[in-house]
């Protein structure tokens, strides 16, 4: 039996193209109770369904579909929102969208399936493009501001003075109409499961590619960050 694309409309407006996923009661139209009981943990308050513009989780990352992007696939995890965009820092006594227009965040967790990598990907709503484009100013002059959560729903920890920084690419902050994406990965260590950097779970000392031509930690991190940062901002193109 070949695969079946199914259109549908999306809350926002505009159409979207589902595929079929083990367990979907009508191929395309959603996971079975059994695949249900698996999704992941939500902290936080969820918008209401009323309004077109909320950053709902399940609009924008259906617990059982895969994102894959251009041959990156990843699984998504926990998440964490609200309409306190303070939440989404990693120190909260520093509020850079404090008077920002800042009306709502979303950050969600994703493990690689193919590759050692786990990605934490937030999602900001702001009042107009322009407080969008200055808060991604603001993001990008203060790498690491945002917290990194991990598949739990917990942030990881911030580095302590001195430590070594997490081994982990550049995060990506794109503003897109009045929506602003933050995307950050880093190497899992298969505390949380997925692929591992090497048999004992930590990273390779140098980010080259191995004699079998893999791509290196560097790449894997890379390649994560444009694919799910693309993912998130696509459905804001259209708005």
């Amino acid at each position: 039996m070949g695969w079946v694309v199914v259109l549908g409309v999306v809350a926002a407006g505009g159409w979207i193209i589902t595929r079929p996923m083990p367990g979907d009661y009508i191929p395309g139209l959603g996971p079975s109770s059994k695949d249900a009981s698996k999704t992941p943990p939500v902290r936080g308050t969820l918008p209401p369904r009323t309004d077109g513009e909320g950053l709902n989780l399940d609009d924008y990352f259906p617990a059982q579909r895969p994102v894959d992007v251009a041959g990156y696939k990843a699984k998504r995890n926990g998440a964490r929102q609200g309409e306190n965009c303070a939440e989404a820092l990693q120190d909260r006594s520093q509020d850079l969208f404090k008077d920002g227009g800042c009306q709502a965040y979303l950050t969600v967790s994703f493990t690689g399936q193919e590759r050692p990598v786990l990605s934490s990907v937030t999602l900001l709503r702001f009042t107009d493009q322009a407080a969008a484009t200055k808060a991604a100013d603001a993001l990008r002059a203060k790498p690491g501001a945002l917290a990194f959560i991990l598949p739990d729903t917990n942030p990881a920890p911030a580095p302590t003075a001195g430590a070594a920084k997490p081994a982990g690419g550049d995060a990506r902050v794109e503003a897109v109409g009045h929506y602003v994406t933050v995307t950050s990965s880093r190497v899992n260590d298969g505390r949380f499961g997925g692929p591992t950097a090497g048999p004992s779970g930590t990273p390779a000392a140098a980010p080259t590619p191995s004699a079998s031509g893999a791509p290196s930690t560097e790449q894997s991190l890379d390649e994560a960050n444009r694919a799910l940062s693309y993912a998130a901002g696509a459905p804001f193109a259209w708005m």
